[in-house]
């Protein structure tokens, strides 16, 4: 029989055991916490606590605001506005994404896919919508999801919409410059972005601390272009109007200064509006009078002619057979070519198969120039070489070494064929001859400004090369007048002022073969001749109707941009005139500018400005627009508050803007934050809503503009 107490001791001798084995455990436990507490917060503190750092703090961007772009004159062309942008978290509203990207697709009017495709994309933040109008913002923050946020970034706003669009071009989504000036002088324009540490708390609320390092960003340097608005505006509105008379594809107009080589206006037609580049054709995009090239035609016959003349070949008198408008040229091998004009001509001075543009008397004249002498001379006036402009993309055209010349290139290039040209080539060209055979680069950056509008670097014009003599000058004027004054010109003949010019109509090489019924029709010339002070060329891309011709086509479009130039700008003030007041500058209109910008160009001018009143914006100046004065003359501003009238918050009262010329009328709207649409060019005619009218922030204000009586021009 077993005895019962050491039945009953076994589990008491178990349980020792089983208790001896927990307290071992718990204490084996207690010594690996306690290991572990002293690894982490003696041996490897400082790693915690740099994880624990970054999990309380966030590197917060601090943009940096990109730089303004004005005209010539300080008109705004390019500023910036706060734009809210929306983004959100994928991971903290993955369950609620389907309803939340149902709702965002209705705000948007985007489909509901394109939201969804965000949302469950693997990462704690991205963008929705970058950039939107604050009414859409308020909605997607009213539909109150977890997991949205809501940041300010800087917008490029263009007040004059597609005025210059090509020229200055516009910047992608994250607001770099992606053409025209905004890519060209991108890197002096971004300016660069700052940052600062915010310390974030449980919530995930970020709040910003002194005691945490803020590094602030650089604002971009403001533009100054060589742009005239006012011109831009004639230039565009009148090729606008002759591309739609022609029934033309296209067009482009270029206005230079021929002593200095500033670009005065760059126009395109198809435009683009820089606030809304997204449906534009690559075709509207591309700033054509660097990037294309072409055949140009009649109007290269300056070459020719400043050749044979500046080489003494050919006398004004000298007589040539024009054969009728048919001529056959023997090639080699037994081989004929035959060159045409366009009218029927027996025998024509060289002055008049000028005038006339006669194909087959340059093809003669080239004969005795050689080939050496007209590749040299088209070389000289910058054909075959980028010209230097301060714009992306041009490209260098094509001239032909004499080594590479076929049969028919001597002849050819003789009247604007078998090379290829850009437009700011042939202004260049034309524009040398105004500026005494000095061929100038053209540039459009004027000046660079820091914060404060004061000027950090300035373009001074530079001179290329003289091309050639002032007696071959002389000579070319009277050739290019008479162009005007009976030739195939006639259509840009101006009363009251000297046009010098000359027509091109080139054929399109399209497809291996001079394509029949697409051409290119030029004009190209100066103004007055007397006294050259702005070189204009027209361009029209396949006109339909009236005629392909460069004479039909795009002269009448020189002769209106001319007459309106003319008109409005003080540019053409009469030298006698100045010199018989004995005094030589002109006061500049400032009316309608911010007084810092009045002062700021008045000051530049050289003369003394006192200010009177407090408002911001000039109303009126004394002595008046246009008046001569010496520099350190005094001028009066007056900038009283316009005050009676109380008006409700977003509201704003239409300013009267009858009289103004184009530019100040929209930088008062602007001023006013109003949105402004021209019709016409030159003086305010007329405004829709009236003067005096309560509208809304924002409104848009349709001014329609007139050209002012034209005054005489005695040569």
């Amino acid at each position: 029989m077993t005895d019962s107490s050491e039945t009953k001791g076994f589990p008491r001798t178990g349980g020792l055991r089983r208790m001896l084995a927990l307290k071992l455990g718990m204490s084996a436990f207690f010594l690996v916490v306690a290991l572990r507490l002293v690894q982490i917060q003696l041996l490897e503190a400082r790693k915690y606590q740099e994880i624990a750092r970054k999990q309380s703090e966030v590197k917060v961007s601090l943009p940096a605001a990109r730089g303004y772009i004005f005209d010539r004159n300080h008109a705004i062309l390019v500023s910036n506005a706060m734009m809210p942008s929306l983004g959100a978290d994928p991971k903290m509203i993955a369950g609620d994404a389907g309803s939340f990207a149902s709702r965002l697709a209705g705000v948007f009017d985007r489909p509901k896919s394109y939201y969804l495709e965000k949302l469950q994309e693997d990462r704690h933040f991205v963008w929705l919508e970058r950039r939107v109008k604050p009414q859409q913002a308020s909605v997607v923050n009213a539909l109150q999801f977890e997991g949205t946020v809501q940041l300010e970034e800087p917008r490029r706003l263009y007040p004059y919409d597609q005025l210059a669009g090509q020229v200055i071009g516009f910047t992608d989504v994250d607001n770099v410059g992606i053409s025209g000036i905004e890519l060209e002088c991108n890197d002096i324009l971004q300016g660069h972005d700052g940052w600062m540490t915010m310390q974030r708390d449980a919530l995930g609320r970020r709040r910003n601390s002194v005691d945490y390092p803020r590094f602030d960003p650089v604002n971009g340097r403001d533009v100054v272009l060589t742009i005239d608005v006012v011109m831009q505006g004639i230039a565009e509105e009148e090729l606008r109007r002759g591309v739609e008379q022609t029934g033309s594809d296209g067009g482009l107009v270029i206005m230079l200064d021929p002593k200095t080589g500033e670009i005065l206006a760059m126009a395109a037609y198809p435009s683009v509006n820089p606030n809304d580049a997204t449906g534009a054709t690559e075709e509207a995009r591309r700033d054509r009078s660097i990037t294309d090239m072409f055949e140009p035609g009649s109007v290269f016959k300056l070459v020719t002619a400043s050749a044979a003349l500046e080489h003494h070949l050919v006398s004004l008198s000298q007589k040539f057979n024009a054969e009728q408008g048919r001529y056959v040229v023997a090639l080699k091998g037994r081989k004929t070519r035959i060159i045409t004009d366009t009218h029927t001509y027996g025998l024509l001075t060289f002055q008049q198969a000028f005038e006339l543009s006669s194909n087959i008397v340059m093809a003669k004249v080239s004969n005795t120039i050689g080939a050496e002498r007209l590749y040299t001379t088209a070389r000289n006036f910058g054909f075959g070489t980028e010209t230097g402009i301060d714009l992306p993309g041009e490209v260098r055209g094509e001239l032909k070494k004499p080594t590479e010349w076929s049969g028919t290139t001597l002849n050819s290039m003789a009247y604007g064929y078998e090379v290829g040209v850009t437009p700011i080539q042939i202004a260049c060209a034309y524009a040398a001859v105004a500026n005494n055979g000095v061929l100038m680069r053209p540039f459009i950056v004027r000046q660079l400004l820091d914060e404060d509008g004061r000027v950090v670097r300035e373009t001074k014009p530079q001179v290329v090369r003289t091309v050639i003599s002032k007696e071959t000058v002389k000579t070319l004027t009277t050739l290019l007048e008479g162009v005007v004054q009976r030739g195939t010109g006639t259509s840009a003949k101006l009363e009251g002022l000297a046009i010098a010019g000359k027509t091109g109509t080139s054929r399109k090489y399209l497809g291996g073969h001079y394509e029949a019924g697409s051409y290119t029709a030029s004009f190209a010339g100066f103004f007055p001749s007397t006294d050259p002070r702005l070189v204009c060329v027209v361009m029209m891309n396949n006109p339909k109707i009236g005629g392909y011709y460069g004479g039909t086509a795009s002269a009448p479009v020189f002769r209106s941009i001319a007459q309106k130039v003319f008109a409005t700008s003080a540019r053409f003030v009469q030298p006698n005139q100045i010199a018989a007041q004995g005094k030589p500058y002109v006061v500049p209109d400032v009316t309608m500018l911010t007084v810092e910008t009045a002062q700021a160009v008045l000051s530049g001018e050289g003369f003394t400005v006192i200010v009177q009143g407090n408002g911001g914006i000039v109303q009126a100046q004394s002595p008046v627009p246009g008046t001569h004065m010496q520099r350190g003359d005094q001028i009066r501003l007056s900038a009283a508050s316009e005050q009676g009238t109380i008006v409700p918050a977003g509201f704003v009262i239409v300013p009267d803007l009858k009289g103004l010329s184009m530019r100040r009328a929209l930088n008062r709207l602007i001023s006013e934050q109003l949105d402004g649409e021209v019709a016409g060019s030159g003086i305010v005619a007329g405004q829709s809503p009236s003067a005096g009218a309560e509208v809304k922030l924002g409104t848009r204000v349709t001014v329609r503009c007139e050209a002012r009586s034209m005054p005489i021009i005695l040569n």
